[in-house]
């Protein structure tokens, strides 16, 4: 098409003009689409495959062998061999490969890179350059995560590193090739979580059956019988015995490490020392008074494998008289009180008073019950010195760092004149006839039984049975048909019913607990108190624990010792000036 150009006097401006149209076409008028020029796309192809600039950059590849087995069973650690042992082969027989490593995990999972320390020193070898090619046998063995796999492989192509994959024949480095990574390798993935659900649903079946797991390797106490069952080891229950026996006695943990430690006791471990950990954890599990706790923890997911502990996310079962415990329930149950007890006293600062107060004491007796009567603060273990003489005493911590600002009359005291007369009140109440202490405990146990209600479990459990039933027969009578007629607000009110009755279950069954453990320690009480009638004996910090609910500081001349249960004496401190 042909355009003429003409300018007018005096204008800068030219118009062009179409001769077989005589359409006048301004500079900044439009082309009509009818008379614009085709658009036409041309393929230029690639000029440079990745692999052949490879091949020539060197004349021999440095190629590397990746392989993996699944588990550590015999079998297939041999395949583990037979791998390396094929790479090796492979790779030599190819006149332009140098055989750079083969790198191997074995009895590792493939679902994440972080256990697997073979395949990380492949890939600092190929970050220091050294490497061209990896050859592994499928997407599978290189990485069961679809993330990882990708990011690595687009980590190796940056370095210049190619990874073919022999089962699926995909080179890295060619076209295309993320995208079939990305189907197998989700492929590989899925395989992983098909295998970790039927796992999942394997040890949920065995928790529903009741088959409690034992890891008897570093399980104290026990060992694996002739049946298959957890069997008792004498000497080591004596221990468990006395790690138990201890804690009640108001040692510490600490306190009882020590100990274990000084008569070269072996941990469960097998080693001379013991953790702090150890000996909480057997102070808190069950299998030690013959129960099984099944799903304690829980793995997140077959991907990260994160361990978590199970506090209400999955479902848990508990299963009772599994095997024959070493501890009796009673002696498990107080512990746990105990344990509660010290756990929850935190530390913190009396009111008017510098030094914290509230964490649990074991090495006197006397700081966690010794009490001033008139700001009822603690009472402190002190260190006089007079005249070049040490002398024990105990003196209220507002006094202490206050001086009488805030205490006015809080005496000090003594410790051989307070311990002298905490004996004296406890052989008095022991020497009383047996007439008086058998009054003295039903009195207690009257106490006891006024704030238990009437027991109505067994009602309670006949009730949820109805409910069930009758549940059962609305579930029964409704078809396809009769859909409608399923009456959604009655099954509502009874699944409502059935769960407030099995609450008032568990609160009858958790205050039975609590009255039956109070009751236990009322007869170890008065145990020792018959015990110490006819034979009198020096202060014992462990007896006090046992009987001494709280010593109050009444003035220099009386103290009022409240034992466990409630009964109150008066006793009077020797003067000793």
């Amino acid at each position: 098409m042909r355009y003429g150009c003409t300018q007018t006097e005096g204008s800068g401006s030219c118009s062009k003009i179409n001769r077989k149209s005589d359409i006048e076409v301004n500079d900044n008028m439009e082309i009509p689409e009818s008379i614009r020029p085709p658009r036409v796309v041309r393929v230029i192809p690639p000029t440079i495959n990745t692999q052949e600039s490879i091949r020539e950059k060197y004349k021999q590849l440095r190629v590397v062998a990746y392989c993996r087995v699944s588990t550590k069973q015999e079998e297939q650690l041999n395949s583990y061999e037979t791998q390396k042992n094929y790479y090796t082969e492979k790779i030599n027989a190819e006149p332009n490969w140098t055989l750079a490593g083969i790198f191997a995990d074995k009895g590792i999972t493939g679902t994440s890179i972080k256990k697997r320390d073979e395949f990380k020193k492949m890939i600092r070898l190929c970050r220091q350059g050294k490497v061209d090619m990896i050859i592994t046998k499928s997407i599978s063995r290189f990485a069961r995560n679809t993330v990882d796999c990708l990011v690595y492989i687009r980590k190796l192509k940056e370095m210049g590193v190619d990874v073919f994959f022999e089962e699926q024949g995909i080179h890295s480095t060619q076209p295309g090739a993320e995208f079939y990574i990305t189907i197998y390798g989700s492929i590989a993935q899925s395989e992983s979580e098909n295998i970790s659900a039927n796992v999942k649903w394997g040890k949920e079946q065995s928790a529903r059956e009741g088959k409690v797991a034992f890891h008897y390797k570093n399980f104290l106490g026990f060992r694996k019988g002739e049946d298959g069952r957890p069997e008792i080891v004498p000497e080591q229950a004596q221990v468990i015995q006395f790690i138990y026996d201890s804690f009640l006695s108001g040692d510490s943990i600490g306190g009882i490490k020590d100990k274990l430690e000084e008569l070269r006791i072996p941990s469960p471990s097998g080693k001379a020392e013991w953790h702090y950990s150890t000996i909480q954890s057997i102070l808190k599990n069950e299998k030690y008074k013959g129960d099984g706790i099944i799903n304690k923890t829980y793995i997140e997911d077959c991907i990260s494998k994160k361990v978590r502990l199970n506090n209400g996310e999955r479902v848990k079962f508990y299963v009772e008289n599994n095997h024959e415990g070493i501890i009796s329930s009673e002696k498990y149950a107080l512990v746990q009180e105990e344990l509660a007890r010290r756990t929850s006293k935190p530390k913190i600062k009396q009111k008017g008073t510098k030094t914290e107060q509230g964490k649990y004491s074991s090495k006197y007796a006397l700081t966690e019950l010794l009490v001033c009567g008139e700001c009822k603060t603690p009472y402190r273990r002190c260190t006089w010195t007079m005249k070049g003489q040490k002398k024990i005493v105990w003196r209220c911590i507002n006094r202490l760092d206050y001086g009488k600002k805030y205490c006015h009359k809080s005496p000090t005291i003594e410790e051989s004149v307070l311990q002298c007369a905490i004996m004296k009140a406890i052989g008095r109440t022991a020497m009383q006839n047996a007439e008086v202490l058998r009054t003295l405990k039903l009195h207690i146990g009257m106490g006891l039984d006024m704030s238990e209600t009437e027991d109505k479990s067994l009602d309670i459990q006949i009730r949820i049975a109805e409910i069930e039933a009758e549940f059962k027969a609305m579930l029964n009578a409704v078809s396809s048909e009769t859909l409608e007629a399923f009456d959604e607000g009655k099954a509502t009110v009874l699944m409502n019913e059935k769960n407030n009755l099995q609450q008032q279950l568990a609160q009858i069954a958790e205050r039975k607990q609590k009255r039956a453990n109070v009751k236990t320690r009322l007869d170890d009480i008065f145990t020792i108190l018959d015990g110490l009638k006819n034979h009198p004996m020096e202060y014992d910090d462990r007896i006090v624990r046992q009987i001494i609910e709280c010593i109050v500081v009444e003035s220099k001349e009386q103290i009022k010792i409240v034992f466990v249960g409630g009964l109150e004496v008066l006793q009077e401190l020797e003067n000793r000036n």
